[in-house]
This record gives C-alpha cells, structure tokens and sequence, in this order.
C-alpha cells in the first residue's frame, strides 16, 4: 500500500511538473536598482524593501503571462522604478516624532517603470519586444478594487493594464490559431 501510494504521489508530482514547465514565464533583470527614482520603504532597511518590492512584481508579471500561449519566455530587463507616492517622515505630515515614514500618494506623484523586454516562442525566437516607458498618470482614477488591499496596487494595475494592451491581440490570435487546428 505504501508503495502505490508513493506511486501516486509521485505520478501527480510528475503531472504537475511538467504541466508547470510547458506555462509561459518571464524573467526580469533588475538593473542598477540603487539608480532608480523610488524604491523607498516607508519604515524597513532599504535592501529589504527593494528585494520585497521586486519579488512582489516578479510573482504578478508571472500571473500575468499564464494567459501567454505554453513555453512562451517574457524577459525583461528594469532600468528604472519609481513607485506611487512619496516617503515623508512621519513628523513632516503631521504623525507625530516617531522613528519611523510614511509613503503618502497624492495624483501627481504617479508610478512608473522603464524596461526593455523580449516574448520568445517555445523555439527561443523572438516573438515581440519593445523599450517601454510606462506612467500611469491616472493611477488614482483606475484604481481598480480587485487591488484594494494590494501593496503595490498601482503599480501592478499599471502593468496589467499595460499587459492586455500589449499581448491581447497577440494571445488572441494563438488561441484562434490553436482552435482553428482542432478544429481540422
């Protein structure tokens, strides 16, 4: 019994695997991330906040590209970031003397990002890529409340936005592609 069961587990994990490894992913390069105009914490050490920050996009841009066609790669190499908002100490806006900031967004302190990426085909070609300077000035005004409670709402709704404009048309025309095979 142990052994079938093993075997079970181990057939699933394999399934699993390799429904994993045949989705699209995407990679990001962060370049020269000290450089960049905003990646402030409002009260953590800088590094912590910067790698939480990136790890956060990272796992939404990989969201995103489930709806690329299978063993698709999206790369992308960050040159610069700057999130919405700005830190302030707390005793500039009115917190009182406490050690620690606070990030207060107001409509004209909107969320950018500047990139270069690559969508490559299962066969490593390039599909598509760009430079991209994205801003969403305005973030306040789409906010959507699916992000809400989100860290880092504006941003990743500025990237989903950005996301269906510029793969929609592309992943619709994989999807006719494959249905109009199958349909043969």
């Amino acid at each position: 019994m142990k052994i079938l069961n093993g075997l079970i587990i181990s057939a699933m994990t394999l399934g699993l695997t390799s429904q994993v490894l045949a989705q699209a992913e995407v990679e990001i390069e962060w370049d020269k991330p000290e450089k960049y105009r905003d990646v402030r914490p409002s009260n953590e050490s800088r590094k912590r906040f910067r790698e939480s920050t990136f790890e956060q996009i990272n796992e939404y841009m990989n969201e995103l590209a489930l709806t690329l066609p299978n063993n698709q790669k999206l790369l992308m190499k960050v040159s610069d970031l700057d999130l919405a908002g700005q830190v302030w100490p707390a005793s500039f806006v009115g917190l009182g003397n406490g050690g620690s900031d606070v990030r207060i967004v107001k409509n004209i302190d909107i969320p950018r990002i500047d990139f270069s990426y690559q969508l490559l085909d299962e066969s490593g070609e390039v599909v598509q890529q760009a430079a991209v300077k994205l801003k969403d000035m305005s973030f306040l005004d789409r906010s959507s409340h699916f992000f809400k409670s989100e860290s880092l709402r504006f941003e990743k709704n500025m990237l989903q936005h950005w996301f269906k404009q510029e793969f929609g048309a592309y992943i619709d025309q994989k999807i006719a592609n494959k249905e109009l095979v199958t349909s043969n």
